[in-house]
């Protein structure tokens, strides 16, 4: 499918940035969804990287019932983040699930604050997501939009010297990189260490869809490159950081209250502009699992 707004019989497909991003009409995921409209939505997918749904009223049971068309959803392994209610569900709030506003000082709303840096789902497993659907329940006005950025064309974009500090190397994933990066948070169980070992993935990966070359970071989670020392690792993070934030690279989305938003963490990164902590902000995300390892491009 080209990057052009298309129109299929079933669903509309409008270009929102050249760089990514596009608007579907004509789905409603409160109801079954036929194979031909969930093929047109993955072509959507690999064409656009990030695909936003407006008008979606639906419950957290219709958000995973819809999320498997296109795969397991994952149930996050940190009981403070996780619904309680539907443990498919990861809770990007400041509300807890009694719909009690929490303060900044709360441990979820910290660690959930380090949402704020480019990152992308998943990528401390061995074999990170697929994709994630977010939810506004209730979204926020004084900011809060979610800034997706294209890594395929960041890695095309790359000038010699940082290409060729990428190009064969491979970088740590540690999910523990939260807690040295907000030391208030709260440290994780014995059991979530356990289940969540550092990992190291190629920098540079081929998508297995569209078989494109995307540089691969995650800076919340990436401490240790591959035959560079600690601070020659930082320093590359953090110019690889802002090299990724630059606006030709990037699509901004200001939510809308029941817009979901479908992101493919393979070849794209996210975060989230500061808001009013005073002002609710409630979304519900699905991740879906991997079915297979990073390929080194």
């Amino acid at each position: 499918m080209s990057v052009a707004n298309t129109t299929t019989s079933r669903i509309t497909v409008r270009r929102i940035t050249p760089a990514l991003g596009a608007e579907v009409r004509g789905v409603d995921m409160r109801e079954p969804l036929d194979a031909q409209t969930r093929q047109d939505i993955l072509d959507a997918w690999t064409a656009n990287l990030v695909l936003v749904f407006p008008g979606q009223k639906i419950s957290d049971e219709e958000h995973v019932a819809f999320t498997r068309y296109f795969g397991e959803p994952e149930i996050f392994h940190q009981k403070i983040i996780k619904s309680q209610r539907t443990p498919e569900i990861f809770r990007v709030s400041n509300v807890d699930e009694d719909g009690k506003l929490m303060p900044t000082s709360n441990p979820t709303v910290k660690q959930l604050s380090l949402s704020q840096m480019w990152h992308t789902d998943s990528s401390y497993k061995e074999i990170p997501c697929v994709g994630s659907l977010l939810h506004g329940v209730e979204v926020s006005r004084s900011g809060g939009q979610t800034k997706f950025t294209n890594m395929y064309k960041v890695y095309e974009a790359l000038p010699e010297r940082l290409l060729n500090l990428v190009e064969g190397r491979k970088c740590r994933h540690d999910f523990g990189m939260l807690h040295r990066l907000e030391a208030t948070i709260k440290p994780l169980t014995p059991e979530e260490r356990a289940a969540m070992p550092p990992v190291w993935h190629p920098m540079v990966r081929r998508h297995p869809v569209s078989g494109r070359k995307s540089l691969y970071i995650s800076p919340i989670y990436n401490d240790e490159v591959e035959g560079l020392s600690a601070e020659e690792t930082k320093a590359l993070i953090d110019e690889l950081f802002d090299f990724c934030g630059r606006p030709e690279f990037v699509y901004s989305h200001s939510w809308e209250t029941d817009d979901v938003v479908m992101w493919d963490n393979r070849c794209t990164m996210h975060e989230v502009t500061p808001y009013d902590p005073a002002e609710r902000r409630v979304m519900h995300r699905t991740t879906i699992v991997g079915t297979e390892p990073v390929v080194a491009a």
